[in-house]
Parts: structure tokens; sequence; C-alpha cells
């Protein structure tokens, strides 16, 4: 017995379907029938077992249905009828590329279109073309590209000259140095700060290879952390420190905590953060040397959540999660930690890598900005964090001039900088950049004013720099490192 569903929207009169013929083997129905769904040319997309009288749908019959979908059993009694289908249940059971579909009527009299279909040859294809289906792309490889007709800004050159607050030794020759020092004039960054994160002879070597541009890049050294599990842990620390400021070095950095303990590169200290008081020697010693301390505390909150669909930076997340670490404190926690630090150390100068990871509730960093004036954050590596919400993002920007530095934290190539570039300067629209970014989503211009970019390229970092100069004057004649 035939079973059948009607539904549509319109409200013609239904028109009777044809019947397939009799005189055609099942089989070769099924085929041509399927066929017909997906060749045909004035077949605009393709839907399950069905076709079109007038402004409605009928399915065939449950065999053929079997057929196309690969089920045993189908049954289309299940289905409403007319306007009271389920089409949510229906394209779930149909389950087939390309839903929705919209036929040329066909006509209760005339050829039949199943008996004059041709068959399509198994290389046709997709998949036989080397074509990815739909269901197998991977997050990881989704790299869409805008289909809107909207001004796109190139900006080869800053509109204002930069310090770039946040850089590492990227460059290990010679020849590359001063290819990044090419780069840098083509662009636009008078000057780079070099956060080692290293201590001892690494800090040496790399301050060696960097000396001869010494108004180009400014070397920030790390911190010697060995030893934090033992009793007397501190004067260790800071004679290191001292010793790297005689070498060179201007500040402190890169340190991490990300919810383990700190990390200065090689040198770590799990379960000790920095609010913990064997630091409080070390911290009291840069403010004492006029050394800012560059601090990434926590990561993105991403990184925290379950790697599961609902997580929206998955695409991130996934590569750096620490959903999985044990005893890791999460990022209110980190924001705890070191808002008790700021408190704790109001003589030292902090710059918080990365907006201090809270991208995301920009509004928690202004709270922490207005109660900490000891408090910068750098704004490297979280462009594609904050592009996705331009307009509370520019507020933030006005809000908070005076507080923010640039920085990029992402390798010395021109592109790089561009991209910076456009999301700070330019009102763009709907823009990707899988390049540099990791994430799916697209991103927009700020559209910033210009005295917002001047403070945030240059002015602010000039003033921390400058605010140092006096005292590391001093420091020569040996009123500051001799104590």
């Amino acid at each position: 017995m035939r079973k059948s569903a009607y539904f549509g929207t319109g409200s013609r009169p239904e028109v009777a379907a044809r019947p397939l013929a009799d005189s055609t083997p099942r089989d070769t129905q099924n085929r041509n029938f399927a066929i017909l769904l997906t060749g045909r040319e004035k077949i605009r997309t393709v839907s399950v077992c069905c076709f079109a009288v007038g402004d409605y749908f009928r399915v065939a019959d449950n065999n053929c249905a079997k057929h196309l979908l690969g089920l045993k059993s189908f049954e289309c009694d299940s289905m409403r009828t007319k306007n009271e289908v389920d089409r949510r249940l229906f394209l779930k059971c149909a389950n087939l590329v390309g839903i929705a579909a919209w036929f040329q009527p066909v006509a209760a009299s005339g050829p039949n279109p199943l008996q004059d279909a041709k068959p399509v040859h198994p290389g046709n294809t997709p998949q036989a073309r080397g074509l990815p289906s739909p269901e197998t792309i991977l997050l990881k490889d989704y790299r869409p590209k805008s289909i809107y007709k909207i001004p796109v800004t190139e900006i080869d050159k800053a509109k204002y000259p930069i310090i770039d607050m946040h850089s590492h030794p990227y460059a290990k020759t010679a020849q590359q140095i001063e290819e990044w020092v090419k780069t840098m004039d083509e662009v636009g960054i008078q000057k780079t700060v070099i956060l080692t994160m290293a201590t001892g002879t690494e800090f040496d070597d790399i301050y060696r290879k960097y000396s001869k541009y010494p108004d180009r890049f400014e070397m920030w050294c790390g911190l010697d952390l060995s030893g934090y599990d033992k009793q007397g842990f501190g004067p260790a620390a800071v004679k290191e420190l001292e010793r790297c400021r005689q070498a060179g070095a201007r500040g402190v950095g890169e340190i991490h905590d990300k919810g383990n303990g700190l990390v200065s590169g090689k040198s770590k200290a799990p379960g000790m953060h920095p609010d913990d008081p064997r630091m409080d020697a070390v911290w009291e010693r840069c403010g004492g040397l006029e050394m800012p301390i560059s601090l990434h505390v926590a990561d993105p909150i991403w990184m925290y959540q379950k790697m599961d669909k609902t997580n929206d930076g998955l695409m991130n997340a996934y590569h750096w999660r620490l959903d999985n670490k044990p005893n890791i404190v999460n990022l209110p926690g980190m924001m705890d930690i070191f808002d008790r630090t700021l408190a704790k150390h109001r003589g030292t100068t902090f710059i918080a890598c990365h907006f201090a990871n809270l991208d995301y509730d920009l509004a928690r960093l202004g709270e922490m900005f207005d109660r900490n004036p000891n408090l910068h954050a750098d704004i490297s590596a979280r462009y594609a964090e904050t592009a996705p919400i331009p307009r509370f993002a520019s507020k933030f920007y006005g809000k908070y001039a005076n507080r923010l530095v640039y920085g990029t934290d992402m390798g010395f190539d021109k592109p790089m900088y561009r991209v910076t570039f456009r999301i700070l300067e330019s009102l763009d629209e709907h823009f990707y950049e899988t390049e540099q970014f990791d994430y799916h989503w697209s991103l927009n211009g700020f559209g910033l004013s210009d005295e917002i970019l001047k403070q945030v390229y240059h002015d602010n970092a000039a003033t921390l720099l400058a605010a140092r100069t006096a005292t590391l004057d001093r420091a020569v004649d040996g009123n500051i490192l001799g104590r």
C-alpha cells in the first residue's frame, strides 16, 4: 500500500500527482527518482524522496525513500500534512545535502520524468572529484571568505610612530635583526621592547645580538626562580635581577602564571603565584630599580572551559587548553591573585599582558584600572579576541586610553603589523584574518580617534619608559644598585 504525505505553504487547490508507472521495475523507479531529485536542470535544490505538484510536495513512497536514505524502514505517515507539517522533523528524517527543494511543477499529464531520467555516473559526485563534503569539514580547517561588498582598508604604515611594548627575540641572527629593523621602518615602529624572559648568560647573549640597535630595541630580562621551594628564597633572585640591570635590562618580562605558578622562560615555580610572600622582595626591588614588570596572568577564558560545542573559542582553545590541568587556578581566581599583588606593591609598575586576558570582560579590567594606579595593560595578541565587539571595545579604549599600550607578540612580518593597524584605525567590517589568528569568527575595525591612537601607539609607553630615566641614570653612579 502506498503511503504519502502532502505539505506546502500555498493556497492553490491540490493537484493529483501522477503515480509511478507500474511497468517500471521498483529498483529502476527508485534510482531514476533519485536522479530526478539531484540531476535535472529544472531542480533548484534537492529534497528527500518527493516531487512538486503546484506548491505541494509529495513523498512518493516508502520504498523509494528507503532507497535514497539508506534506511531499513521509513514511515511517511509520521509526518504532518499540508501547513501543519513539522519541517524540522521532516528535514531531520531526510538528512540529505541540499534540503528544502523547489521543483518546476510537474503536470498531471505529459511525459513521466522518472522514466526519462538518465543515471548519474559515480565519478560525477563531489567526493569523486576530490571536493570535501560539508559533513566532513573540520572546525580547524574552516576558512570562510566574506561575501560582503564593503570597503577594505589597507594600511601599510601606522598613522603615528609606535613603541611596541610586547615582543620577543624572534630574530636569531644579525641578518634577521637587520631585516626586522627595515620592517619597523617600513610599517612605522619606532622602538620594540624585547621580552627575553631570560637571565644569566642567556640574557647576556640576547642583549649582545641586539646591541647594534640600542635606539630601536630595548631588552627586558626574566627572573631566576630557582630555589623557590627552599627556605630563604628571594635574595638570590634579587641579586640576579640587579646583575641583569647592570648588563642592560630595562624592565622585567614576560613573567607567566596561567594558574599553575610562576614561569620565567626556563625557570619555573609551580604553585607559587604572584601574591606569594616569597615574591615580595623581588617585586619591591623591581619597583626600586624602576623596572616595569610585564606579567602574563591567566589565559583566555575559553582555555579553562569545556572543550565542547558551546566553547566560543574552541579553535584556539583546544591547542592551549587548560581545562584538563590538575590543581590549576581558574581565570577569576588569577585575577584575585593579581589584584592582591597590585595592592601590596603600589610602588611597582605592572603591565598586564593581553588585556590581562580579560578581553572577554573588559568591564572587570576597567575596575582593576580604577583600583590600581600602578597597572597598565598591553593589547598584544588579543586583536582577534576584541575585534568581534568593536563598539564596546572602542568605548573601552576611549575610557582607558591612558592605561593601554600597543604590543604585538606575533613575530615581525609586515602583514602581522598591518592587520593590527587595520583593526585599530579603520572602520572595516566583517573581515577574516585566518593567517594571523586561529579563530573562525569575523573581525571589525575600531576606528579609534587620532588622540587615542597617539596614546596607545606611543605616548603611554613613552611616559612609562621616560619615568625610569632619572632613576636609571642615578643607578650608573651606584646610588641604586649599590644600595
